[in-house]
């Protein structure tokens, strides 16, 4: 499933991976959600509520342009750069187009929305 990411006009793309987390994710869109920076590598918000780990790997080596779930936390998590392996760190996509729109210093809000045809 393709969604974008807009941004103050701008929209970057992402496809969502086929997994329950992802799909529960999805379940969630449109959202629009206020992203803050983390540990300079990845912008975070908190979620209306905490996404399936069904068949959830125990944890994952994300890369720049990962969409993820962290599942202790009940967040997204944007990473612009890679990091290394975090258990509970769950997949949910990866940024097609657009990494640098949602890359700037945070606090700012995002639209999340599935990309109709």
């Amino acid at each position: 499933m393709k969604i974008h990411l807009t941004v103050d006009g701008q929209t970057a793309t992402a496809t969502l991976y086929d997994n329950a987390t992802a799909r529960d994710f999805a379940s969630l869109l449109p959202l629009t959600l206020t992203m803050e920076d983390y540990d300079t590598i990845e912008r975070v918000s908190n979620l209306p509520r905490k996404l399936s780990t069904q068949g959830a790997p125990e944890g994952m080596t994300p890369v720049a342009g990962e969409l993820t779930h962290y599942a202790p936390w009940g967040n997204l998590a944007i990473f612009i750069k890679p990091r290394s392996y975090s258990r509970s760190l769950l997949p949910l996509g990866k940024v097609d187009e657009g990494l640098s729109i949602l890359s700037r210093s945070g606090p700012y809000t995002v639209r999340i929305e599935r990309v109709t045809q």
